[in-house]
């Protein structure tokens, strides 16, 4: 999908690839967007988009923000490794348990009810194809987001489990949330 956040930040929604994994826990790895592939808003995400941004946010000593679901008030990770490469931007990096969200989000990306990454990002340079697509040429990343619904069909990813004791653990810990929202909602 492609949209505006709260924020007035463009967002783009990518879903995971078999590329993603959930390693230690809570550490995950995999493509939020694709060089070349066309989205379903008519977007084109062109090689060295992300490169003059990253390189910023690197020499300043920021990080692009790890989001749930685009919204600025609900941080729930860290990004530690962003890089372009001949796919696309490859993100890495830790699902926090500190946070609510945090625990919530590792439990649905254990269960593969969460599948997606999105990025919010500015334009700072763009041109039209013959086909009236967007050609992004170059983009102010700001936040990737863990989404439920991706923008990129063809960035198919599913979520793989480390091992199984890591799986099993994400399991029991979905049940623990399942069932204390089940004791909330009978007060």
């Amino acid at each position: 999908m492609y949209g505006f956040s709260p924020s007035g930040l463009e967002v783009k929604f990518c879903r995971f690839d078999e590329a993603l994994t959930v390693s230690d826990g809570h550490v995950i790895e995999g493509y939020a967007s694709l060089f070349g592939a066309c989205d379903q808003g008519g977007d084109v995400v062109q090689k060295g988009a992300y490169s003059r941004s990253l390189k910023g946010l690197s020499d300043q000593g920021r990080r692009v923000k790890m989001l749930w679901q685009h919204d600025p008030a609900q941080p729930i990770g860290v990004w530690d490794e962003l890089r372009e490469d001949g796919k696309g931007l490859w993100v890495k990096g830790r699902i926090l348990d500190a946070v609510e969200k945090g625990r919530e989000a590792a439990a649905l990306i254990g269960a593969g009810a969460i599948d997606g990454l999105s990025i919010g990002y500015r334009t700072l340079r763009a041109t039209k194809d013959d086909r009236g697509q967007r050609l992004l040429n170059e983009v102010e990343l700001w936040e990737v987001s863990l989404v439920t619904f991706p923008m990129l069909p063809q960035a198919r990813v599913g979520s793989q489990k480390a091992d199984e004791a890591k799986g099993d653990f994400l399991h029991e810990l979905a049940t623990v949330f399942q069932d204390a929202r089940r004791k909330l909602a009978a007060r």
